[in-house]
């Protein structure tokens, strides 16, 4: 749930009510931790997957409809209909979760009880998500939903396959690869693992001392207050796989700071939405997409992450350069000293926050633990040194443990009932044959030339994941667009890598830009120039997705050495592009030094790979480049030597 409309629940939650939810949120976390850390089995209580997952969606259902209002502005007690909503879901939820050995040996037959249930939670779930995240889900589910029915009639390659509404409906709720599948699973068991990890941190000063470590290290430099907002929302952002949220949640600091340095409110306000939305391409949560990414390709987590390293830092890269070119084109300095925390004292408070992430480092490339089972050994670490230690005086106890698990049930409700949904797309698609239709559709429109593909790929990630959540928007294009892109030769992960990339891009894409805007209503600038500056500032984002697809060393595959070069080159030609973006190097730059500084930039960046020249236009690239470069330095000193 983002922070807005988390604020608009609390009106209609009188103490009773309130408590009520807290329970079923405590719950929520608590069933999750002891699944991921197998307490059941423990216990002698076997259940099947889906079991547990139609347990999950029932604790979910009842706090969505608790605290969710059916219009924006609610009128401050509990409808009735809610109150029987959020009932029918508990029941429905938990039949399957009761029954669920008998429906699943008689889903064949179409067993009545299992059409009911079939029903009630298919609505309850849309009605629930278009709540939480908007209408743009439910308005594709329905699309995909109504192709599954009447796609038979379509003539030509996009013909679907002619289905029973019985067996669409029991399919889509029961069975596993729809409802109950594997981003319910990713959903219930991994991701509210790393969101308890964040909430630990949040409430025992983590969030403060990263901020500190931010503010100490990067303030003291040319437009530092930007530099802050950059490494505060990267760090922040990794773990709480929300853009929006991170905007809202770091940029309530990062975002005055920058107005006061001298950024403009739209400049400050792209910088934090670019900064907080690069969090969901930032291992090790990647706003959760990593871990459903994993199941679809069918390798281990640890796997995605590394392949996510090197996109991720020259996303950064270049956010950085463009933040400190820009303060210098604009005259904006370091910030006060007085206003800057000293590293010393703030390292010597929270010197142990690190310790959970070196813990779950090792527990996933070391000891090859499942990825909620590191989450759940950082988490303990975490807490025990809250416990010994504290922050600032304060030191976690019973109570904190117990409100970090409320909280992050309560965070999970709109991220469950998007992963929901999330399931019933890929059912869709699978049961009705979409998916296969768009991919042979796709490939065949490229025409068989991989670039127009790919520009083809993009612009569709963009235009289905705009107003989306992260997760929804990657299950969307991993299941429409990535197949396209493997079908033609691409590899799995530089396929779904791309897709990912494009489809988060629609967050700071206008013309619906939620990121940009969200920041926008911070700056109290205009919402589409804040979008616009976005898509300057952000401008690696939209060209790493097509290094990494003719460059695998830039996912960290093959040898070393190619690694190493490509990973530098890279570096390199994103430093030279920024610099001709913003025009500025150690002077300002006219337009036709700024479009050398671009072309230059662009010839370094390609992989060797992309033609048969490509080791020419690299060695060109970096070559016309340092030639810039000493010729700027050199006009610099002969002014300096003038002046004196």
């Amino acid at each position: 749930m983002t922070d807005t409309q988390q604020d608009q629940t609390v009106p209609r939650l009188n103490r009773r009510l309130n408590g009520l939810v807290s329970v079923f949120a405590t719950l929520l976390t608590f069933g999750s931790v002891a699944w991921a850390a197998d307490w059941y089995n423990a216990v002698g209580l076997v259940l099947y997957n889906e079991q547990f997952l139609a347990a999950m969606l029932g604790l979910v259902l009842v706090m969505a409809y608790l605290t969710l209002p059916l219009r924006r502005h609610g009128t401050g007690k509990l409808p009735w209909y809610d109150a029987a909503a959020a009932m029918v879901g508990f029941v429905a939820s938990w039949y399957v979760a009761i029954q669920f050995p008998t429906l699943a040996n008689e889903i064949a037959y179409r067993p009545l009880d299992a059409m009911v249930i079939s029903v009630l939670l298919l609505l309850l779930i849309l009605e629930g998500v278009r709540r939480a995240a908007g209408p743009v889900l439910v308005i594709i589910l329905l699309f995909f939903f109504a192709y599954a029915m009447w796609g038979h009639l379509i003539p030509g390659k996009l013909t679907g396959r002619n289905l029973h509404l019985e067996d669409l409906l029991i399919g889509l709720a029961l069975d596993p690869q729809a409802l109950l599948g594997v981003p319910m699973k990713i959903g219930t068991t991994v991701v509210i693992s790393f969101l308890l990890l964040g909430q630990m941190l949040f409430l025992s000063g983590g969030s403060g001392f990263f901020t500190g470590i931010a503010m100490s290290g990067m303030g003291r430099y040319r437009g530092g207050s930007a530099k802050i907002a950059v490494a505060a929302s990267s760090l922040f952002g990794s773990i709480s796989g929300s853009a929006v949220s991170n905007v809202v949640s770091t940029g309530v600091i990062t975002i005055p700071l920058m107005r006061d340095s001298g950024y403009s409110a739209e400049s400050a306000g792209a910088i934090e939405a670019v900064a907080s939305t690069g969090g969901q391409l930032m291992p090790p949560l990647m706003g959760a997409s990593a871990f459903v990414m994993a199941e679809f390709l069918e390798i281990p987590y640890a796997e995605v992450v590394m392949a996510a390293l090197i996109p991720a830092f020259l996303y950064y890269l270049a956010l950085f350069v463009v933040t400190d070119l820009e303060a210098a084109k604009t005259g904006i300095t370091r910030i006060a000293a007085d206003k800057l925390p000293a590293a010393w004292p703030v390292l010597k408070a929270g010197w142990f926050f690190p310790l959970p992430f070196g813990v779950l480092i090792y527990g996933l490339f070391g000891a090859n633990l499942r990825p909620e089972e590191a989450a759940l050994y950082a988490v303990v670490t975490l807490l025990a040194c809250a416990m010994v230690f504290g922050y600032e005086g304060k030191r976690a106890g019973p109570m904190m443990i117990i409100k970090a698990l409320e909280e992050t049930g309560r965070s999970c409700i709109e991220l469950l009932l998007i992963v929901a949904v999330a399931g019933l797309m890929i059912g869709l698609l699978n049961i009705s044959g979409l998916g296969f239709a768009l991919t042979y559709s796709l490939v065949e429109i490229g025409g068989g030339n991989l670039a127009v593909l790919l520009i083809l790929a993009a612009l569709i990630c963009i235009v289905l994941g705009m107003g989306m959540p992260t997760l929804g928007v990657y299950v969307l294009v991993a299941a429409l667009v990535a197949p396209s892109l493997v079908e033609f030769g691409v590899t799995k992960m530089a396929a779904h890598l791309f897709v990912l990339y494009f489809g988060m891009m629609s967050m700071i894409t206008p013309p619906v830009a939620i990121a940009a805007f969200a920041a926008a209503s911070l700056t109290r600038a205009d919402a589409m120039r804040t979008g616009f500056a976005a898509v300057r500032f952000g401008w690696v984002a939209y060209v790493i997705p097509f290094l990494f697809v003719m460059s695998p060393g830039l996912l960290m595959a093959g040898d070393t050495a190619g690694i190493i070069i490509a990973l530098i080159t890279a570096s390199i030609g994103v430093w030279l592009g920024s610099v001709g973006l913003i025009g500025y190097f150690v002077r300002p730059l006219g337009w036709p030094r700024r479009a050398i500084f671009m072309a230059s930039g662009f010839c370094a960046m390609l992989p060797l790979e992309a033609f048969a020249s490509g080791l020419t236009f690299k060695l060109a690239g970096i070559a016309v480049g340092a030639i810039l470069v000493i010729t700027e330095l050199t006009i610099r000193r002969r002014a300096a030597a003038i002046a004196e």
